[in-house]
């Protein structure tokens, strides 16, 4: 990854309880290789490691 990247980002984080982190505002999520996406809206980011769309949350751990 690549750590000397120069952009921001201005993110507001709220962990729902039992549930994802849900990022709003301006963001660049990235995995080990690349941008995932830059600067959606809002994100759902999984927390219980059953999603199947990981990184993001599907809603299985509603079940």
């Amino acid at each position: 990854m690549d750590t000397n990247d120069d952009r921001t980002s201005s993110a507001i984080v709220v962990v729902i309880d039992g549930g994802p982190l849900k990022i709003t505002g301006e963001i660049i999520l990235k995995d080990l290789k690349k941008d995932i996406t830059d600067n959606p809206a809002e994100v759902l980011l999984c927390r219980c490691g059953r999603s199947c769309n990981k990184p993001y949350c599907d809603g299985s751990h509603k079940n």
